[in-house]
């Protein structure tokens, strides 16, 4: 099992952040739709509430090609728990080491709301033994140096970003 946290703070109050990675779907919108970030694709598959508790998802992402996966990684993904503004937890399945990830973010408020702290963690568990032992924490790394590039341009959008951790 390996365990990935990392910190950024950005030049945008919390709601803003949240918003950037929850938002509310336009009316009418059609599911499942797709979109693209930085590294990968987005699929949602259900609308979760007003927070986005209950929505479900599948994602697309890079990996190392020496997977034989031609580079690309799929997971389906629910997001199990949200606090608006605050926090939100996923549990996810992916492939092509038949993993099993849990991740979360938190958003802490800074300089009396002006800015926020956006806390990323994420555990990552290969299934097969074999395959973890040989190559979990290789692709891990992988998948983790890609969130972390992710998380800087997608912040970015919002103002000024400095990775803390």
């Amino acid at each position: 099992m390996r365990r990935h946290e990392v910190s950024f703070v950005v030049d945008a109050p919390p709601h803003r952040v949240w918003r950037l990675f929850h938002p509310k779907p336009v009316p009418g919108a059609e599911v499942p739709r797709t979109f693209e970030h930085p590294n990968g694709t987005i699929t949602i598959l259900k609308e979760g509430n007003d927070d986005g508790e209950g929505l479900v998802r599948t994602a697309t992402f890079p990996v190392p090609k020496w997977l034989l996966s031609g580079g690309a990684a799929e997971s389906f993904e629910c997001v199990t728990e949200c606090r608006k503004n605050e926090f939100a937890r996923y549990e996810a399945v992916g492939k092509p080491l038949w993993s099993k990830t849990e991740g979360w973010h938190t958003l802490e408020p800074m300089n009396g709301g002006e800015s926020t702290r956006l806390t990323f963690v994420e555990i990552y568990h290969a299934k097969n033994p074999v395959l973890r032992w040989l190559l979990e924490k290789r692709v891990h790394d992988f998948i983790s140096r890609d969130n972390n590039d992710t998380y800087l341009k997608v912040l970015g959008y919002l103002g000024t970003v400095t990775q803390q951790s």
